[in-house]
């Protein structure tokens, strides 16, 4: 059974270590998800407690996790409110020239019967922001770039980070391409924060994981 660690608890959340390759909901050719692992989750309280945002399944980290209703209103009106503060780490499959920047490029979903769906950039799709810092450059000509999304569409790290790089994230079979040396897209929700009223800021920080490690970003 995969360990699901705490990073964060409270009377009304949780954040979780989301593993990698782990997805939210049941896939429908079945599998393991984190929706088997809910109960377990309740920890004594009596709801199980329900994911207020996505990961994507490759993307591992923050999962912020509301253990009852009215926790789960106010903290999706915290997302729309574009008030948490969300920070990824990603392996780019190739050189980052400046050391930072901003990536402005709104994103529409297509789907077609060959390749699936996936996210494009268009005109006329949702806006789309996101914050960029150069961290490392890496062993075999692979950067560490630090994502800070502004807005929160589908894929948008990962479409972003290929129109302004010229390279995908690390692994990305789907705007890049698959690589023997990992087995996911590399991703990972490093840290979250999440003001609240009257109360001290959930905050949570996930560390970094092995396989990032292994390329030497630590």
């Amino acid at each position: 059974m995969t360990h699901i660690p705490i990073l964060f608890e409270d009377g009304e959340s949780l954040v979780i270590n989301k593993p990698a390759g782990l997805p939210i909901e049941t896939p429908r050719k079945g599998g393991p998800a984190l929706s088997d692992h809910l109960e377990e989750l309740k920890l004594g309280f009596q709801r199980a407690p329900v994911p207020v945002h996505r990961l994507d399944t490759d993307t591992s980290g923050c999962l912020l996790l509301a253990r009852n209703p009215k926790a789960l209103k106010r903290f999706n009106a915290a997302f729309e409110a574009k008030t948490v503060s969300k920070t990824y780490l990603g392996i780019v499959a190739g050189p980052v020239e400046e050391d930072e920047g901003t990536i402005d490029l709104a994103l529409s979903k297509i789907s077609s019967e060959a390749k699936g769906w996936r996210m494009i950039v268009a005109k006329k799709g949702k806006p789309s922001v996101t914050h960029w810092t150069k961290r490392k450059e890496l062993q075999g000509g692979l950067t560490l770039v630090e994502f800070r999304p502004e807005t929160g569409r589908t894929h948008q790290i990962r479409v972003h980070a290929e129109h302004a790089f010229g390279n995908s994230l690390l692994g990305d079979p789907v705007y890049g391409k698959k690589d023997s040396r990992v087995r996911r897209t590399m991703l990972h929700a490093s840290a979250l924060v999440m003001p609240r009223d009257g109360k001290p800021d959930i905050v949570a920080e996930a560390p970094l994981p092995a396989d990032f490690e292994a390329f030497g970003a630590g």
